[in-house]
């Protein structure tokens, strides 16, 4: 992806709320599940990470886009923003 096409994904995560939430549990299946049903009904979604969540934000963003074949867009904090292509999708 270049960076131009980054840059406008970021501007339009920033007025998205988090819609996955890493807890305590960390990244378990059930998450990643979560996280693959939200890229397919959405191209961009914000994951959250909790206060008590084990893992390092950019560690857990690698892992989770990884796990769903998706991007990393960004990492700021604990919020981690993804993106996957759906060529459907209006």
């Amino acid at each position: 992806m270049k960076g131009k096409e980054r840059a406008s994904l970021r501007a339009e995560a920033h007025h998205l709320n988090a819609t996955v939430h890493v807890g305590k549990e960390g990244l378990t299946a059930a998450l990643i599940s979560s996280l693959d049903d939200a890229l397919r009904t959405r191209e961009l979604v914000k994951v959250k990470l909790g206060k008590n969540a084990d893992v390092k934000a950019k560690y857990a963003a690698a892992s989770l886009a990884t796990a769903t074949e998706s991007e990393v867009i960004q990492v700021i904090g604990r919020t981690a923003t993804f993106y996957r292509e759906k060529p459907d999708l209006e």
